[in-house]
């Protein structure tokens, strides 16, 4: 009677849950043939499960909370992916898992959030991760969905919400930190990792690092010698000349697609290869409950790097962990029995190289490798590899760089698989056996600036001739300023007041120009004169006309003793201070002229006739005059009208701007084009070099700020205004432009933001002026006024 009690309690609690029956599901599921079926019938059982259910909403913080989307989603973790209901309110975004597990219900308050990525999981576009820390290898939260829509409509959420909290940061902003020495080399490749889908939720696509360090055998290790550094211009696979020869004579017989390494430079067996002995559970889940063959296991540093050299399948890269703080990974510390090796040896510690006395100490000096200016003058060369434009098609067929064709983006469509078999093969094959990057660079990658060194373009033979004088290892200073004066102003160029203004001219201004000692202040306008302003006496002193056509732009010559100013007339103009007339006329062009620069005796004329015109500027001493004598040396030609052009500090490197919105750098020596890029929608406004000439900025009529790489051509940094910025001044790091609303904005580039708006004039900025110490400016306005300003210390 007691025993039948029993199995009538039992029966009970059964009948209470569906636990059985899901256990019986399961049952059947094994017993089906086919692989295939076998996941069709488990994910068919999960969605109706999912279908059955929804979000606790008694699990919501607070009553008020308005409910924006809920969907079904999987949480993802290394290998295991728990699937629930996400659900996002008005603050929160919760997870609720079906198992319970890790915990009822994770919650994110969305104020909390950092960062936010989508990613592909599977190759697939459906992946999203939260970020609640500037930890950039610890996500809070990793979401599969099982529609991209779902992924788009949360991810937008939480981005809109964000907007006004956390700026958004591109590949290409932090290009620009980490070139300029404000990220260190193992913070950008982290940031990389990150935009291009790696986390160290998904262990098919783990945080890729390069193996940097080539020696590890000897008794000590010089960072100072080149020789102790691998090659990061090629791929782990290409790094042995013979075990190459044998990769390409079996690449060229190979039938389409052709693939020259049959394995990934990272997979989860690679990862869990390096984490086994922190992670002895992923390990067993991965191969059957059992570790790998002790004589493969991570057994010693330098055999791993031998073996990735010379092994025939084996072409690995590392993990960060071999460039961080933790020396766990190497170390045994759970005293897990990993087996003997074929010598009897049990496998417990890794072997460290001779130059290491400790883990802590190899992870110190890999570090101090990753960090070391070999490193930093060739990790552009690595990136382009495994980030970049070497990533695929022919370039990556010229740089050996060609992986198996089901490990990049885009090199399958599981969707369009009907067999199921081969769906879940492929899959697998996918998850498993590595992926590639997502590509974030189409063209080549800039290296990083350093104070050693000279830069060749890889598009020309131009060299980019560095600053005399170096950058210090803790200068903040973004270019090689050494003035005190130069670096204080601009660290407080928010501060900027306004002292004075002027309404001299009837149209808007176009063109300023000081002489040395500051006290005369000559402009043009559109009302087709050249004033000269007394800074002293607060007066106009002249106001000259050169025809009844607007002029465009204003410079004075060396000497102080005459200002050229352009027209619209086609013609560029001569006056003489002293004798107070027109001393010249250069009827240089068919169109326009709209811009005008001078250097060493050259004048550089920019027209709307399309062209840009180099002239020799020699002063000819004739009886009772002094004249110009000028000579064609070079035209630059181009497809439309020319509106602003700039000169680099040497006058050896010209940009221009069209009217369609194209930016041309040209070799002045030669008089040929390093690079031609489209960068702007309409037309671009201003364009300048950077003081070491390494970077252009520009301006557009579509708003945009953009840096340009001078060695790649790349554009390497574009940021938004609600206006376009007319013209500008930088120091490389910082940027004061004018703009078409009246203010004058001070912009951080480094940190992708506007730091100060400045009310200025009534009508768009139209042109500036700074002096050399950086403390005093100059800006005219379509307000017809020039202003003075001031810097408060």
């Amino acid at each position: 009677m007691s025993q039948g009690r029993w199995k009538t309690w039992w029966r009970l609690c059964f009948r209470e849950t569906d636990l059985c029956v899901f256990v019986i599901q399961l049952h059947r599921a094994s017993c089906l043939d086919k692989l295939g079926d076998q996941t069709a019938m488990i994910t068919a059982i999960l969605q109706s499960r999912l279908a059955r259910t929804s979000f606790d909403k008694n699990r919501f913080h607070s009553v008020s909370e308005k409910l924006h989307t809920e969907c079904k989603a999987e949480m993802v973790t290394p290998l295991v992916t728990n699937p629930g209901h996400v659900c996002v309110t008005d603050t929160n975004l919760y997870f609720q898992p079906l198992n319970g597990y890790p915990k009822p219900v994770v919650h994110i308050t969305l104020q909390d959030v950092r960062r936010i990525y989508k990613r592909r999981h599977g190759l697939m576009p459906l992946g999203l991760e939260v970020f609640c820390t500037d930890d950039d290898l610890c996500s809070d939260i990793y979401l599969k969905f099982y529609e991209p829509q779902d992924r788009d409509d949360i991810y937008f959420y939480i981005a809109t919400y964000l907007e006004h909290h956390v700026a958004e940061h591109t590949a290409e902003s932090y290009m620009l930190q980490w070139q300029r020495g404000h990220l260190s080399n193992y913070q950008y490749l982290l940031h990389l990792n990150n935009l291009a889908d790696r986390s160290c939720n998904d262990l098919s696509q783990y945080p890729v690092f390069p193996w940097v360090i080539s020696d590890y055998f000897s008794p000590d290790l010089d960072l100072s010698d080149p020789g102790t550094f691998r090659d990061l211009s090629k791929p782990v696979g290409a790094l042995n000349k013979e075990r190459l020869e044998r990769l390409l004579t079996r690449y060229q017989e190979m039938p389409d697609p052709k693939f020259m390494y049959g394995s990934h430079y990272s997979s989860p067996g690679y990862v869990l290869f390096y984490l086994v002995r922190i992670a002895p559970e992923y390990m067993l889940c991965l191969q059957n409950g059992r570790f790998d063959n002790a004589d493969r296991m991570f057994n010693s540093i330098a055999e791993t790097w031998k073996n990735c050299l010379d092994g025939a399948t084996d072409f690995k890269e590392l993990i960060p962990e071999f460039y961080g703080d933790d020396v766990s990974f190497l170390v045994n510390s759970l005293k897990l029995d990993l087996g003997r090796r074929q010598g009897g040896q049990a496998v417990d510690n890794v072997e460290l190289p001779p130059w290491a006395s400790s883990p802590r100490d190899f992870l110190q000096k890999s570090k101090d490798a990753l960090e070391s200016s070999y490193v930093s003058e060739h990790l552009h060369e690595w990136i382009d590899l495994v980030f970049g434009y070497k990533q695929k098609g022919s370039d990556a067929v010229g740089a050996h760089n060609v992986f198996h064709p089901l490990t990049y983006e885009g090199g399958v469509d599981l969707n369009s698989i009907e067999d199921p078999d081969e769906k879940v093969a492929m899959l697998t094959q996918i998850l498993e056996f590595g992926q590639t990057p997502k590509q974030l660079f189409l063209t080549p990658h800039p290296q990083k600036i350093t104070s050693k060194f000279k830069r060749t373009s890889q598009a020309s033979s131009y060299t980019v001739s560095v600053a005399d004088s170096p950058v210090s290892p803790g200068e903040e200073s973004f270019e090689d300023l050494t003035e005190e004066s130069k670096t204080l102003a601009w660290n407080n160029i928010t501060k900027l007041q306004l002292h004075e203004q002027y309404k001299i001219h009837k149209e808007a201004v176009t063109g300023i120009a000081v002489s040395c000692n500051g006290s005369s202040v000559f402009t043009t306008s559109q009302d087709s004169t050249l004033k000269m302003f007394s800074k002293e006496s607060k007066m106009l002193q002249r106001s000259i006309s050169f025809s009844n056509m607007a002029l465009s732009s204003c410079l004075l010559l060396p000497g102080d003793a005459t200002v050229v100013s352009s027209s619209w007339d086609n013609n560029v103009y001569f006056y003489s201070i002293a004798f107070g007339r027109q001393q010249d006329t250069l009827m240089g062009h068919d169109d326009a002229v709209s811009q005008i620069c001078w250097h060493d005796d050259r004048l550089y004329s920019a027209s709307w006739d399309s062209t840009v015109k180099v002239w020799s500027g020699v002063l000819a001493e004739m009886p009772g005059t002094r004249r110009h004598q000028f000579d064609l040396l070079a035209e630059l030609e181009h497809d439309v009208g020319v509106g602003t052009i700039s000169l680099n500090a040497a006058s050896t490197l010209l940009a221009s701007g069209t009217k369609e919105g194209t930016v041309t750098v040209w070799d002045l020596t030669t008089a040929t084009i390093l690079h031609q890029m489209p960068c702007h929608v309409g037309a671009v406004c201003a364009t300048g070099f950077s003081p070491d000439s390494r970077h252009i900025l520009s301006t557009g009529a579509d708003g945009f700020v953009n840096v340009i790489d001078v060695q790649t051509g790349m554009r390497i940094s574009s940021m938004g205004a609600d206006k376009p910025q007319r013209c500008f001044i930088w120091d490389g790091n910082s940027v004061l432009s004018g703009s078409e609303s009246g203010e004058l904005l001070v912009w951080d580039l480094l940190g992708a933001k506007v730091r100060e708006r400045i009310q200025g004039h009534s009508g768009a900025v139209t042109c500036m002026w700074m002096n050399e110490q950086c403390s005093s400016v100059i800006t005219g306005g379509e307000d017809r006024q020039i202003m003075f300003w001031k810097l408060q210390y």
